[in-house]
């Protein structure tokens, strides 16, 4: 694996070594808006750029979940700063947060959006789903088939995630939901954290086709996993590790998908508060960088 020139000084000034191969090629790295829920966009776009990050991927979606700062489509003086920011530092916008499939869903209010994601230079759309039981694969199919027309629209790519809390909690669900809507700019989102919780076998992923995915969410667990729906949500919005501080194999994925950009999600509230936005931000990525670089150059344990 090869990274990136823009994030070598960054690197270097970090003690994260890396040989003279490394230099010039490789993935991107993403700050996800959910790693520092309490900024605004424009304030998370200068946060990467200071920290060596490629890209943001910012909520225009508001979630309502507690701490967040809502950036909405609508909100003028916002998109204002942020395409502002996005000019000033060069930093890229991947991917758009966050498109939930819930019932009685009206898909056309999600288009502005989707429209100033794709206006801000975004390719992909985050979903999932959240549809009480009993569940109609159908309706999630449907839903999901009308998101993906949508965001063709705009050259968007519609990247269906499986929390282990939200309505479709595996890849093989996901998979489904994905092949059944047959659309040329579908997706599947792999979060590494969900990927442990739901026991995924990384030899799932051999019998799908790769152009399905287009990006991964980078973060650790602990080594013991929850067992509780609580647990998973607490760990995933409050409490996710650094890549390296717990107990994923990386590269048992990572081997199996083609060169991606990697986003890093990573919610941790102590060590917010303890390292300030910028520190934690920071931190994400040099562990990201190191952890994936040993890992993915080494052969997999769990291949």
């Amino acid at each position: 694996m090869k990274l990136s020139t823009k994030s070598d000084n960054d690197a270097r000034s970090s003690n994260v070594t890396f040989s003279q191969n490394d230099l010039n090629v490789g993935p991107t790295f993403s700050l996800a808006h959910l790693t520092l829920i309490g900024c605004s966009a424009p304030e998370l776009v200068y946060i990467a750029a200071r920290c060596g990050y490629d890209a943001v991927s910012p909520r225009f979606i508001p979630m309502n979940v507690p701490g967040e700062f809502a950036c909405e489509a609508k909100d003028m003086k916002m998109v204002q700063a942020t395409k502002a920011a996005l000019d000033n530092t060069g930093i890229k916008v991947g991917e758009l947060e966050l498109v939930r499939i819930l019932e009685n869903m009206q898909t056309s209010l999600y288009e502005p959006a989707m429209a100033l994601a794709a206006e801000m230079g975004a390719q992909r759309v985050i979903t999932s789903a959240w549809v009480s039981e009993p569940v109609d694969r159908n309706y999630i199919v449907d839903c999901y088939g009308e998101l993906c027309d949508l965001a063709d629209q705009y050259g968007l790519t519609v990247d269906l995630e499986f929390p282990t809390f939200s309505t479709l909690r595996t890849l093989r669900a996901a998979a489904d939901i994905v092949r059944a809507a047959e659309r040329p700019n579908s997706g599947i989102l792999i979060d590494l954290i969900y990927s442990e919780f739901s026991g995924l076998d990384p030899s799932e992923l051999d019998a799908l086709p790769p152009e399905w995915f287009h990006f991964l969410h980078i973060a650790d667990v602990p080594q013991e996993l929850p067992t509780t729906r609580k647990g998973e949500i607490e760990i995933a919005r409050a409490a996710r590790l650094y890549p390296g501080e717990g107990r994923i194999d990386f590269s048992a994925i990572i081997d199996r998908l083609p060169p991606m950009t990697y986003s890093i999600e990573l919610p941790n509230l102590k060590r917010v508060e303890e390292l300030g936005y910028e520190g934690h931000a920071r931190r994400c990525l040099e562990t990201a960088k190191q952890t994936l670089l040993r890992q993915t150059d080494q052969p997999s344990s769990k291949s």
